[in-house]
C-alpha cells in the first residue's frame, strides 16, 4: 500500500472514531443542503486536521490534490473540510496552479455553504493575496448559473477586504452580484462589503446609498454591520 492510501485510510479510521450520532443530527439540521456527515465535532476535526497534516506536507503538490480528490469524492462532509484545510495550508507549494484545483472543485464537488467558504476565503482567497493576477480569473464566476461560484467570487476576497486590500474590485463584485436572486449569494457580497468598510467606511457607505433602493435588505444589513448607527439608519432609510 503507499504512503498516500496509508495516510488516507488512517485518516478515515480516525475520523470514524470521533463521530458522534448526536452532533451528526445537529449538523444535519444546520444546513438548508442536504449533507453527509459523520459527526465529528469541530474541536476533534481540527485536531486531527493539525495531526495527520504532517505526513501530508511531504506529498508532492500533485500527489496532495490527488488525495484531496479522494476525499472529496467521497461525499462526506468532513473529509472535503480536510480537503479545504490541508490546501489552505499548502498554499506556498500548490502556486498558481492550486487555482485551477479549486476552481474545479467550487464547479463540481461544493453543495454546501460551508465548503464553498472554507474553499474560497482561505485557498482562493489565499493565491488572490499571493498572486492579485488571479483576481481576473474570478470574474467569469459572478454570472455562472453556479450560486457557488457566484458566492465564491465575493467571499474570496473577504481576508483581503479585511486587510483594506482590493476596494475597487470589491465595488467591482458587489455591482455585479447586486440584485442577484440567490439568497446565498447576497449574503456573500454583503458579508464583503461589511469587511471592506473596516478600512474603508465611508467608501462602503458612499458606494452603498445610490443603490440601497435595489440593494436587497439582507445584503444592506450584513454590509452595514460595523458602522455607527446614524451611518445605519441612513442606509436603511428610503432613498
Amino acid at each position: 500500500m503507499s504512503h498516500t492510501a496509508d495516510l488516507l485510510e488512517i485518516l478515515r479510521c480516525d475520523l470514524r472514531a470521533k463521530a458522534d450520532p448526536t452532533h451528526r443530527t445537529g449538523a444535519r439540521s444546520f444546513f438548508k443542503e442536504t449533507i453527509r456527515p459523520l459527526g465529528v465535532r469541530s474541536k476533534d476535526l481540527n485536531a486531527l486536521i493539525a495531526r495527520h497534516w504532517h505526513a501530508a506536507k511531504g506529498l508532492s503538490p500533485h500527489e496532495l490534490t490527488a488525495l484531496c480528490d479522494q476525499l472529496w469524492d467521497s461525499g462526506v462532509f468532513e473529509e472535503a473540510s480536510v480537503a479545504c484545510k490541508w490546501c489552505a495550508r499548502a498554499l506556498p507549494s500548490l502556486g498558481l496552479e492550486g487555482f485551477d484545483v479549486f476552481e474545479r472543485w467550487l464547479a463540481t464537488r461544493v453543495d454546501n455553504w460551508a465548503h464553498c467558504d472554507d474553499l474560497s476565503s482561505h485557498c482562493v482567497g489565499g493565491l488572490l493575496a499571493l498572486y492579485p493576477e488571479t483576481i481576473e480569473r474570478t470574474v467569469p464566476w459572478l454570472s455562472s448559473p453556479n450560486r457557488w461560484l457566484r458566492r465564491a467570487g465575493a467571499v474570496s476576497l473577504v481576508l483581503p477586504a479585511r486587510h483594506g486590500l482590493y476596494l475597487h474590485h470589491v465595488f467591482r463584485v458587489a455591482d455585479v452580484l447586486l440584485t442577484d436572486e440567490d439568497d446565498l449569494v447576497r449574503k456573500g457580497y454583503g458579508w464583503l462589503l461589511k469587511e471592506a468598510s473596516r478600512a474603508w467606511p465611508r467608501e462602503v457607505l458612499e458606494f452603498i446609498l445610490p443603490r440601497r433602493g435595489r440593494m436587497p435588505r439582507v445584503a444592506l444589513r450584513y454590509a452595514i454591520e460595523f458602522m455607527p448607527p446614524d451611518w445605519c439608519r441612513r442606509a436603511m432609510g428610503k432613498p
